[in-house]
């Protein structure tokens, strides 16, 4: 980066901004502790802590300096990559200034409160206890949604998937997610046809503690750096912290490896990326992930794309072998991983039937965010929607319905749709590096994993956000987000 004398108005704001980073820095490893570590006491002191730290952070990226450097910025002689970062300071900033200071911190606080209260409720099964704090946290939503809209013109649905997904729209998701309505119940009756006859494999008991040494060596083998990240426990998997201090959840279930594990490749993915991230750009607006769904597209990568192939079993299965005294063949592992059974839990899917889980989630966002859909409706809303996308009946199971996702308890709408887009990426991704690789599935039978990293380290990771999103797509595979490969992918891999 250079700190040209010509370029006055635009160093003022990289160091601005650097500072910024390293308060939010901090504020991720608040959410990790408070998620892995923190005693339960604590947490009232460090909702107020964060609360704080997050208004803090708010009005340093809306000093009114800001604004005027940007502008003044802008007639400087800047190269490419400046003009990039330039146009990300300017997103961030547009993001954060428009919604109030007050807003921020009581969103925060109450955002701390019902999912620290929700871990307990989701357990008990206890929606009238989580109501009113949803409800609550929902009024609040929709107001920073009605503020956002106001100033991007946007819908305040809209307002809301561009925290996440600058550019999406909900006009185009429709159409996105009609193509996928028109075909994928189809699939899931055709494979679940073909698989009625296979007898499930049996899972034998394994300890939390033998499954986390098979973890930690599937991500050495992923390429994971320790040096640079941990491991730990959660009630909600999750990958946290900042580049160069990267810190990954998972969870275990004694009775099924094969879901912590998989966890943790997912994590992985999300944590390669947020490595792999540019390092000269480390601080910088242009030097952090692209975008939600991109981000997903590389946990999605790694869990669906390599982790249910057979090149991916070939190297794990000896893994397993040795970390559990598992027996199971690369036939079993494969068949385990691609079984496709309609479920209440929306991280434990399938990859074939997860996007069910991700439409029935986008329509009662729509429906929250505009008051269609009111939260005492949630419910009703959600047995309807799963018989009719699953056929499965889950009347007053509020824990494994609308009470599984962390997302919504700490207030956040807008983000699941990134998803499904992160898992259409994640096909497009495949096609377009084997179009030059070859099959991915034989260089990971043949232990060349590395060749796989080094294309997406060139076309994905090292970009960070010097391109938006479409550009960034275009540049690793020739087009925008075409849908088409996620069905080429899913017909490939299941029907028989």
């Amino acid at each position: 980066m250079t700190h040209s004398k010509n370029t006055p108005h635009y160093h003022s704001l990289t160091e601005h901004f650097q500072k910024i980073a390293h308060f939010e820095h901090l504020s991720a490893l608040g959410d990790w502790d408070q998620a892995t570590m923190m005693p339960l006491g604590g947490s009232e002191s460090r909702g107020a802590a964060m609360a704080e730290l997050a208004r803090h952070i708010h009005e340093l990226k809306t000093e009114p300096f800001i604004e005027t450097s940007i502008e003044q910025a802008e007639e400087e002689l800047l190269n490419s990559h400046q003009i990039s970062n330039l146009r990300e300071i300017r997103y961030q900033f547009m993001q954060a200034n428009v919604v109030p200071a007050d807003l921020v911190q009581a969103k925060t606080q109450l955002a701390y409160r019902c999912e620290h209260a929700w871990r307990d409720q989701r357990k008990n099964n206890d929606w009238q206890g989580f109501k009113p704090n949803l409800e609550a946290l929902m009024k609040l939503v929709r107001e920073e949604a009605s503020i956002r809209a106001q100033a991007q013109d946007l819908s305040p649905y809209d307002a809301l998937l561009n925290k996440f997904e600058p550019g999406m729209t909900t006009a185009r998701l429709e159409l996105l997610f009609g193509d996928l309505k028109s075909w994928l119940p189809g699939l899931i009756e055709t494979v679940q046809g073909q698989q009625k006859n296979v007898q499930p494999i049996a899972l034998a008991k394994y300890s939390a503690h033998t499954q986390e040494a098979l973890g930690r060596d599937v991500m050495k083998y992923l390429g994971f750096d320790f040096n640079q990240g941990r491991l730990d426990v959660s009630s909600h998997p999750f990958c946290g912290g900042v580049p160069g201090d990267i810190r990954l959840t998972t969870r275990y279930d004694e009775a099924d490896f094969t879901s912590g594990l998989m966890g943790i490749v997912h994590e992985t993915g999300h944590a390669r990326y947020e490595q792999g991230l540019p390092k000269e750009w480390r601080g910088q607006p242009a030097g952090g992930h692209r975008s939600m769904a991109i981000h997903e597209s590389q946990s999605l990568f790694c869990e669906m794309q390599l982790g249910r192939g057979k090149g991916f079993l070939t190297q794990i299965q000896p893994k397993l072998q040795q970390h559990l005294g598992s027996q199971l063949s690369i036939e079993d592992l494969s068949q385990i991983y691609t079984r496709v059974k309609p479920g209440l839990i929306r991280v434990d899917a399938d990859e074939v039937t997860y996007p069910c889980h991700i439409l029935l989630r986008f329509e009662a966002e729509k429906g929250l965010v505009d008051g269609s859909l009111s939260v005492a409706d949630l419910p009703d809303f959600w047995t309807q929607q799963m018989q009719s996308l699953l056929g499965i009946d889950i009347q007053d199971d509020y824990r494994n319905g609308c009470m599984q996702d962390i997302h919504w308890a700490v207030g956040e709408l807008g983000y699941f749709p990134s998803y499904t887009l992160g898992a259409m990426y994640a096909a497009q991704f495949r096609y377009s590096m084997e179009a030059s690789l070859g099959s991915v599935d034989d260089l990971l039978a043949q232990g060349k994993i590395e060749l796989v990293f080094d294309w997406l380290d060139k076309n994905i990771w090292s970009q960070g956000s010097l391109l938006t999103t479409d550009e960034l797509v275009k540049h690793a595979t020739g087009e925008t987000l075409n849908p088409k490969f996620f069905r080429r992918h899913l017909e490939q891999r299941y029907l028989k």
